[in-house]
């Protein structure tokens, strides 16, 4: 099963807020379980994509020098359920950034009208801690096991598609 919760960045500002989608298509294995004839995605892996959408939006802020794990769901609540053929949109925003680690609220919606109005899916607040360097580097050596080259290209192609983006002509 694949360990990735999301599909793509859409938006990302360094150290403040970060929106990532994830495309719930009926080929995902989970589907098939949960459940049968009803597909839909388990709320579990719905907190993860917002995990990994805070995680990527922290670890980046160090340029992922610091090993970030997640530390405490301070809250969490579910208002609908997420189905296969849905879009689920992640936003996270950073509540506070210390030396032991950060906070972030996220929220998951997805396009509920064909006006695409965005219909509440969850949301909680998130906590990462940084893993002491010393004692992680005994355990886990140098590898960065946290954030590996899948979710960090996931970062580097939303960047390179917005220094692509034709920028709004100026007034004047």
């Amino acid at each position: 099963m694949r360990w990735i919760w999301i599909d793509r960045f859409v938006d990302f500002e360094r150290g403040k807020s970060a929106r990532a989608v994830k495309n719930l298509s009926l080929a995902e294995d989970y589907f098939a379980d949960h459940f049968p004839g009803y597909p839909v995605m388990p709320a579990t892996l719905i907190l993860e994509g917002l995990a990994q959408t805070g995680g990527i939006l922290v670890g980046e802020t160090t340029d992922f020098r610091e090993k970030v794990v997640l530390a405490k769901i301070n809250a969490a609540r579910f208002y609908r359920e997420a189905l296969a053929g849905e879009q689920l949109v992640y936003d996270v925003e950073v509540l506070n950034l210390r030396a032991e680690g950060a906070a972030v609220q996220g929220r998951a919606s997805v396009a509920a009208t064909p006006a695409g109005e965005a219909a509440p899916v969850a949301e909680a607040e998130i906590f990462f801690a940084y893993l002491d360097q010393a004692r992680s580097q005994q355990v886990f050596g140098e590898q960065n096991f946290v954030f590996g080259s899948e979710l960090k290209q996931l970062l580097r192609t939303a960047k390179l598609l917005a220094d692509r983006s034709p920028t709004p002509a100026r007034p004047g």
